[in-house]
């Protein structure tokens, strides 16, 4: 693991004494300025206040408000943030907030994220009990409007469905004949977040106070754009769950905390002794999502989302703004920025990257992929058959029009590069059924996506009329490339433990080091034998450094296990908690700009198993 050579830093755990305006900031990396890792910044004696955080279109007057109660006296909360970034906090090493116009110059500590939900105060009072022994100075700012909510009688499926029915007239409904979403007068399509929970899973107060987040930030403070599902995958193939309401209510009680029932849809059981089979949760874990497509027509997207996920920031935030700019990005060359990972300390600004794709493509004298993509055994979809195409018709005109797809609702968002399996030694690169020869294959490592309706029909279709399929990770990925939908991978910020020097270049070097500086093919970092390069990345299904920055961020004491051994086996000494925040010399609790966490396998260190 060279990685180890590189020095971890320290900026990210300073805390809201140590905040400064994003102009005055000083990132400890990457940045050729200084020399990382930097000591102890200055200090303020003074905690700031905290403000509401609106990242809504609120000029938008056709929206109603959405509230917790039946009698419409408690609106939904909002979260609150912090003006400024902790001194010497390092910017991404991977991806950008810029580019998606999210915005960088505040940061959130565990209090305005959660505070409104049910964090810092006791469950009798209608909270969570979770972080009342964690410091807390200046905290009470984040109940003054509302103060402190109980939600002990909460039943969110009635609540998002009040809410849905308030704003219906914003939104495009199904046809009754052909289920097409009728896009009149102006009405958008909704958003389906659909989460994938299993029986046993172990529920906490923290993961209780995630979802209360994103069930709120998402559905109600849109007005309905969104709304949250779970998809619970029942693990017994014996239980009744089609024919005997009792076991039904049994498995929700059991597996399911009661504020969620009405949130839940039931996953049918499948036949999978060996645990490993073509049909399990492992290995096409889509099928049920397209089931679930197939029963609610009147969604355009669906965002496929994981329990283990956390976000630093506002739900909406990140998927509206993604979703907005993969819809704008043009198809040329497309296929070819998605395999790489974007690195602002070495390609520069977005514009200086897409220049660089395209010479990148131009010496490896291929041309670049446009449209969908033969090869026998494909499998036309009926509309393909009956002449019709994924593509624009603007596209298919003009496919060298540098606007082909711009304003294109983006079929296939994913947040890690889409790469050419073949050749790049990732563990499943042939798990593809039913095609005779092995297909071109195109794949996005973590199945959290968002997929468009039309996209999981797609992949319906290739199941039930051509019997095809593959690993759960590749075939969304397949299917829009073979057919011509557009995917995008979106660069979102993810950051890394260590300074890696050169700065930039190394980066670089590592996670583009595939196929004509992508993630693609021989030199891949998806290799079996590459991937310990993302257990100090925020995002990776290997990651030991996310679980790490969230417990701290949380108020957690913990061993911090950054030295020369890696995470894994320990070591260290036991930083932040209550009495290290609380000191005179230190800046007090954390305060992190937005970004996404993954994989959070346990909160609490009581918690860990």
């Amino acid at each position: 693991m060279p990685w180890l050579r590189f020095l971890p830093l320290n900026g990210y755990f300073n805390g809201l004494k140590s905040l400064v305006a994003k102009a005055d900031h000083i990132p400890e990396y990457p940045n050729p300025n200084v020399e990382a890792p930097l000591g102890e910044p200055p200090l303020s004696q003074d905690i700031p206040k905290p403000k509401l955080y609106d990242p809504y279109n609120s000029s938008d007057s056709s929206v109603k408000t959405c509230y917790l109660d039946k009698e419409e006296k408690i609106p939904a909360p909002s979260l609150y943030a912090y003006d400024g970034v902790p001194q010497y906090m390092p910017d991404p090493s991977i991806g950008s907030h810029s580019i998606f116009g999210i915005r960088d110059d505040v940061c959130f500590d565990r209090f305005g994220r959660y505070g409104p939900y049910g964090f810092g105060y006791k469950l009798v009072d209608g909270g969570s009990d979770v972080g009342v022994d964690t410091e807390s100075s200046g905290s009470e700012a984040v109940w003054e409007k509302t103060g402190q909510i109980n939600y002990g009688q909460i039943d969110w499926g009635d609540v998002q469905e009040r809410c849905a029915a308030a704003n219906k007239h914003r939104f495009a409904e199904p046809d009754p004949d052909t289920e097409s979403l009728n896009f009149d007068e102006g009405k958008k399509g909704r958003i389906a977040v659909v989460i994938r929970l299993y029986t046993g899973f172990q529920w906490t107060q923290l993961a209780v106070l995630n979802f209360r987040a994103m069930i709120t930030e998402l559905s109600l403070k849109s007005g309905g754009e969104y709304n949250v599902h779970f998809l619970l995958h029942v693990k017994d193939n014996d239980t009744p769950i089609w024919s005997d309401d009792v076991t039904v209510q049994m498995l929700l009680d059991s597996n399911v905390p009661p504020e969620f029932h009405g949130l839940v849809t039931f996953k049918p059981p499948i036949n999978n002794p060996a645990l490993r089979g073509v049909h399990g949760v492992f290995r096409s874990a889509h099928l049920p999502l397209q089931v679930f497509a197939l029963q609610h027509p009147e969604y355009e997207h669906f965002w496929n989302w994981e329990l283990d996920m956390r976000y630093l920031g506002n739900w909406y935030e990140l998927f509206d703004r993604l979703g907005h700019w993969a819809d704008q990005q043009p198809r040329k060359l497309l296929w070819e920025r998605n395999e790489r990972y974007y690195v602002p300390a070495h390609h520069g600004t977005w514009e200086n990257f897409t220049a660089a794709v395209e010479q990148y493509t131009k010496d490896s004298g291929k041309p670049g992929v446009f449209g969908p993509v033969e090869f026998p055994e494909r499998g036309q979809l009926r509309y393909e058959q009956r002449g019709g195409s994924a593509m624009p018709a603007s596209c298919l005109a003009n496919p060298d029009d540098p606007e082909c797809g711009v304003g294109e609702a983006a079929d296939l968002i994913t947040l890690n590069p889409i790469f050419d399996v073949h050749g790049s030694a990732w563990a499943f690169s042939n798990d593809a059924t039913g095609y005779g020869k092995t297909p071109p294959r195109r794949c996005a490592i973590i199945t959290a996506s968002r997929l468009s309706r039309r996209l999981l029909m797609a992949m319906h279709e290739q199941v039930w009329r051509h019997h095809h399929t593959m690993f759960t990770e590749m075939f969304p990925a397949s299917v829009a490339f073979h057919h011509g939908f557009k995917a995008v991978y979106a660069p979102h910020p993810v950051f890394l433990d260590r300074a890696w020097e050169p700065q930039g270049s190394a980066v670089d070097k590592v996670f583009n080091g595939g196929r004509d500086h992508s993630t693609s093919a021989v030199g891949s970092p998806f290799d079996l034998r590459n991937e310990h390069n993302f257990k100090g990345a925020t995002w990776y299904f290997n990651s030991e450094f996310a679980g790490l920055l969230w417990r701290r961020w949380l108020g957690f004491a913990q061993l911090d296990a950054r030295g020369k051994t890696g995470h894994r086996k320990g070591g260290g000494k036991i930083r932040g908690g209550k009495a290290e925040e609380e000191s005179e010399a230190s800046s007090g609790r954390m305060c992190l700009r937005s970004f996404l966490v993954h994989p959070i396998k346990f909160e609490s260190p009581d918690d860990k198993k």
